[in-house]
C-alpha cells in the first residue's frame, strides 16, 4: 500500500486519508473516491488530496478484518459468538449466551505479532459475559494490509475464541451457624445476585448448624447442579466441618486455598459428579473475590485444577473489602 499525495487526476479508486470540508458537506476519512468525489474536490479548489492506493496483493481493511474474524470463530454457533459486521476496518464478536470467555492466548499473541496493521483485542481470558457482551475486537488499522500477512495471521488465530456457556441450571447454597443466630439473609441475597448474572437459579434459603453431620446431610439431600457452601465459620485446614463435611456426603476436595486476596480460604471439590464449592468469608460482600474466578468456571464446566488456581496469584491482590474483620493495613 503506497500511502502520500495523490494528483486528483490519479485519486480515482484511491483511499482518502483525511477528512476534507467542502461547501456542502464532507469527504470522511477512508472513503474510496470516485468520479464525483473527484469533481466535488477539485470545485473546492484542491488539486491533490492525501491518500492510500492499493498495490497488488493487497487486502482493504473491511475484507481484512471480516476474513480475519471468521478465522477466529470458523464455526459462531457452536463457538457461541455472534460475528459482527465490518465497517471501518473493525469487526466486533459478541457473545449469545451469559458463560465465560475460552481465549487461546497464545493464538491471539501469535497472530498480533505478525504484523502492525492486524490486531485483535480480547477480553481477559475466562472473563465472565452476559448475553451480548462484547467479547473481542478485530481491527484493521490502515486501509489494507498485504495478503499473506493476512493469511499468516487467520492461520495463526484459527478458532482462537469461544463462549463456554453455562451448564449448571441450579445452585444450592447450603450456610451454617455456630451459634444459631446466622440467618443467612445477606448469604443468600448476594449470592442469589452472583448467580443471575449467570442465569443460575438459586435454591431456597437453608442454614444448618455448623457441624459435620448437618452439612453432609444436606449436600447429599438437594439435587441441584452446583453446592455452595458459606460457614458461620471460616473454614482454615483442609479437615475443617465443611470439607469433611462433602466427604462424609460421598464427595471429595479438589483443593483448599488460593493465592487471591480476599478470597483466600475457598475449596472446591465435588459430590455425586457436581462442583462443589466452600465460599470464603468475602463472598458475602458483592464486591469481587477469588471465589468469582472459580465459581464462574465450573457453573460453566470448565475445569478448574490445583495449578490454575495458583497461576492466580498475578493479578490476585484484588480490591480490599471493608466489611472484612481484619483488613490489611489499619
Amino acid at each position: 500500500m503506497k500511502f502520500g499525495a495523490v494528483p486528483l487526476d490519479e485519486a480515482e479508486g484511491a483511499v482518502l486519508a483525511h477528512s476534507v470540508a467542502l461547501d456542502k458537506g464532507r469527504l470522511r476519512k477512508g472513503r474510496v473516491l470516485c468520479v464525483e468525489d473527484l469533481d466535488k474536490l477539485r470545485g473546492a479548489g484542491l488539486d491533490e488530496v492525501i491518500a492510500a492506493r492499493l498495490e497488488p496483493g493487497d487486502i482493504g481493511e473491511d475484507a481484512a478484518a471480516a476474513r480475519l474474524a471468521q478465522a477466529l470463530v470458523p464455526d459462531p454457533d457452536r463457538a457461541g459468538l455472534k460475528i459482527g459486521k465490518a465497517a471501518t476496518g473493525r469487526v466486533n464478536l459478541h457473545a449469545e449466551a451469559p458463560g465465560v470467555v475460552e481465549v487461546l492466548a497464545g493464538r491471539i499473541h501469535a497472530l498480533n505479532a505478525l504484523h502492525p496493521m492486524i490486531t485483535v483485542a480480547t477480553v481477559p481470558e475466562w472473563q465472565r459475559v452476559a448475553a451480548g457482551g462484547m467479547v473481542a475486537t478485530v481491527k484493521i488499522i490502515s486501509y489494507a494490509v498485504p495478503e499473506a500477512a493476512l493469511e499468516a495471521a487467520c492461520l495463526a488465530g484459527q478458532a482462537g475464541l469461544r463462549l463456554r456457556p453455562v451448564v449448571c441450571k441450579t445452585a444450592q447454597l447450603i450456610q451454617t451457624t455456630v451459634d444459631g443466630s446466622e440467618t443467612g439473609d445477606k448469604g443468600q441475597k448476594v449470592t442469589q445476585d452472583r448467580l443471575d448474572r449467570l442465569g443460575v437459579q438459586i435454591g431456597p434459603q437453608q442454614v444448618v448448624p455448623h457441624r459435620v453431620g448437618p452439612l453432609a446431610d444436606a449436600v447429599a439431600a438437594t439435587d441441584a447442579d452446583a453446592v455452595l457452601i458459606l460457614t458461620g465459620s471460616a473454614t482454615s485446614d483442609l479437615h475443617d466441618i465443611a470439607p469433611e463435611a462433602v466427604r462424609r456426603a460421598g464427595g471429595s476436595v479438589t483443593h483448599f486455598g488460593m493465592p487471591v486476596d480476599p478470597g483466600n480460604l475457598l475449596f472446591y471439590g465435588e459430590q455425586a459428579g457436581r462442583p462443589v464449592i466452600g465460599l470464603p468469608g468475602c463472598a458475602r460482600a458483592p464486591a469481587l473475590n477469588g471465589a468469582d474466578w472459580v465459581l464462574e468456571r465450573l457453573l460453566c464446566g470448565v475445569p478448574v485444577t490445583p495449578q490454575d488456581i495458583a497461576g492466580m496469584g498475578v493479578g490476585g491482590l484484588l480490591k480490599e473489602i471493608p466489611a472484612r474483620g481484619r483488613l490489611r493495613e489499619a
